[in-house]
């Protein structure tokens, strides 16, 4: 008997340690699980596509804090994307992942993290999912998500991508004060220790700079951002000049009677494409989530893209990339933008689980080739070329599940 309470005495004594460690962890698994299926149309000459993908913030993270004393506390997330198809098993911290520091005075952190900018035209963007065959993001941002400014991920550089979740980031958000916030992050240079091999371009340094300021109290959200892409240029092989991009965008939203929220943003970019040679663009979206009873809601999202103004006959590439002006007189500059709307029901089983249904339209004006849905195929007519003025659609359903 004696023997028995001994080793009953000896384990606790063990597990004490492990007992105390874990009370006072404090990390934290969270996650969302998306699936999508659709079906889209690819323009002329391409097949349509069925379509299976898991946007919409697909991930699971870790997140932890240490408090330091005196108001002090150590931080960290790691979230990845979680690609429930099995398709895309890419690594760690592929999505918002950093360490950092926070106190009363704001919070200083380091990682890859949504831009201030995409955080500001975040406050009006209504209706719509970002990404996927159902994403409204890629007509007026340029997409929405990865981007790696310093040249070593697979997403470099991304030019014409205003909604970035941006690699290797020095981060400041400032304390929320009644409502108001000031964030700001650049990039660093690392992509200098890679490209003078295969580029020309004096001192390349491709990063971001990128501010913001955002409100939100009640029924009320607003955002103001600026944001720098300097020499973006540098990853064009022969470049010779370091070809900035620059964009400001302001975004609002209203909520009216606590069910249906009202949105809209604006963004107007300038790219540079050789010495004195630029164009640019403006883009706008207006949308509404309107939660009609119980678990029913409607969703609603229209975005235009003017047509591009300026001097260059040279474009930016990638799903919303920009269309030079044509190089014949006067007639060069009209029609080199395009639309897209959306429409999609959805209905709430819970505060976790969702099912939304929808449909979404992308119009080419006549002399633009920039736009498509999601990830289907580039605007490619039969005979190989470059086809202006497709107009693509998609019907999705789409499941959500977070834990």
């Amino acid at each position: 008997m004696k023997k028995k309470l001994m080793a009953v005495a000896v384990a606790g004594a063990l597990a004490a340690p492990a007992v105390v460690m874990a009370q006072a962890s404090t990390v934290q698994i969270y996650g969302t699980i998306t699936y999508e299926y659709g079906s889209g149309d690819q323009g002329g000459g391409r097949p349509s596509v069925d379509y299976a993908d898991t946007p919409g913030g697909s991930s699971i993270g870790f997140r932890g804090e240490e408090k330091l004393g005196g108001g002090l506390s150590a931080w960290f997330q790691c979230e990845s994307s979680a690609d429930i198809r099995g398709v895309d098993q890419t690594g760690w911290c592929t999505r918002n992942s950093a360490v950092g520091f926070k106190g009363t005075w704001g919070n200083l952190h380091y990682g890859r993290w949504d831009t201030p900018m995409k955080r500001a035209l975040n406050q009006g963007t209504v209706g719509a999912f970002e990404t996927g065959l159902l994403g409204m993001s890629f007509l007026p941002f340029g997409g929405s998500g990865g981007a790696d400014a310093t040249g070593t991920g697979s997403d470099a550089p991304q030019r014409q991508r205003w909604k970035r979740r941006e690699a290797s980031l020095a981060y400041y958000e400032s304390p929320v004060f009644n409502g108001f916030q000031v964030l700001g992050a650049f990039s660093p240079g690392n992509a200098a220790a890679d490209l003078p091999a295969v580029d020309a371009t004096p001192n390349p340094k491709p990063r971001i700079w990128s501010v913001a300021g955002t409100y939100s109290s009640g029924p009320l959200a607003i955002g103001l951002g600026y944001e720098r892409h300097s020499e973006f240029g540098a990853h064009q092989a022969g470049a010779t000049v370091s070809l900035d991009d620059s964009a400001w965008g302001i975004s609002a939203a209203y909520t009216f009677g606590g069910n249906i929220k009202v949105g809209m943003t604006y963004l107007d970019a300038e790219y540079e494409t050789g010495s004195g040679i630029s164009m640019d663009k403006k883009t706008w979206t207006i949308g509404a989530d309107w939660r009609i009873t119980g678990p029913h809601s409607l969703h609603a999202q229209y975005a235009v893209a003017g047509d591009t103004k300026g001097n260059s006959t040279v474009g930016i590439g990638g799903n919303g990339g920009v269309t030079a002006p044509m190089v014949t007189p006067l007639l060069a500059r009209n029609d080199t933008g395009g639309d897209a709307f959306s429409i999609a029901y959805q209905y709430a089983f819970s505060k976790r689980t969702s099912v939304r249904f929808g449909y979404v339209r992308v119009d080419n004006d006549t002399n633009s080739t920039s736009y498509r849905i999601g990830n289907t195929a580039g605007l490619i007519a039969p005979a190989g070329g470059v086809a202006g003025g497709q107009n693509v659609d998609a019907v999705a359903f789409h499941i959500r599940h977070s834990f």
